[in-house]
């Protein structure tokens, strides 16, 4: 257990946001608290907690559209969503918002503990790992987010900005598909392996490896 972590739970009913609090507090993490959109945005942007449990109906500002604008302020802790909403489209929205898990009311404790364990054990990985990679005429570096080519500026999404931390945590390894959607998506059931063929297209063309024999980005 990762002792002391700071989670903040965004919850705008009362009943639910207790049980959260009581849930958490209970295995020993700190509990910051907010009530809706707004006050969610502030207070994550204030505090900089190590994980937020965001819920997505609430008043005055959706969990999506929080979670879409601290990614694009470049708040990189990691976002498991709940929601009452179990359809395919609404992970889609969750996850292409920038959140790294979905979590569908109701749900055990259990789960809900497990999830955010395995999120912590994510981000400790990722602040104790190396933070730049070099290829060739293209460098990436991660602490700070940006990439170039050539020293002219690249444009990259959260999504790519992950696939290429997994493959530099394992220089030389093999990394499989679904390890790729449980790494980078967070939701092994979704998307689709097709998913992560269409990330490694896109990375090659900014990348500028050549997509029929490729140096950098190999297929095996």
């Amino acid at each position: 257990m990762d002792l002391g972590a700071r989670i903040l739970v965004v919850e705008d009913e009362l009943p639910m946001r207790t049980i959260l609090n009581d849930c958490l507090e209970s295995e020993n993490y700190r509990v910051l608290l907010a009530g809706n959109g707004e006050e969610a945005l502030n207070k994550a942007i204030r505090e900089k907690p190590d994980c937020m449990v965001l819920d997505v109906m609430m008043p005055r500002l959706d969990g999506f559209s929080v979670c879409k604008e601290l990614r694009r302020l470049a708040c990189d802790f990691p976002i498991l969503i709940l929601t009452a909403k179990g359809r395919v489209e609404d992970r889609v929205i969750g996850l292409d918002s920038g959140a790294d898990d979905f979590l569908v009311k109701p749900f055990s404790r259990d789960e809900l503990l497990a999830r955010i364990r395995a999120l912590l054990r994510r981000r400790k990985r990722w602040s104790t790992s190396r933070y730049k990679l070099v290829l060739g005429d293209f460098e990436v570096n991660f602490s700070e987010q940006t990439a170039h080519r050539n020293g002219q500026p690249v444009e990259l999404t959260l999504k790519e900005f992950s696939i290429l931390k997994l493959l530099a945590d394992f220089p030389g390894e093999v990394v499989s598909r679904d390890r790729f959607l449980d790494a980078v998506w967070g939701y092994t059931a979704f998307p689709t392996t097709r998913t992560v063929d269409r990330h490694i297209v896109s990375l090659r063309a900014k990348i500028g490896d050549n997509p029929t024999h490729p140096k950098w980005l190999k297929t095996v």
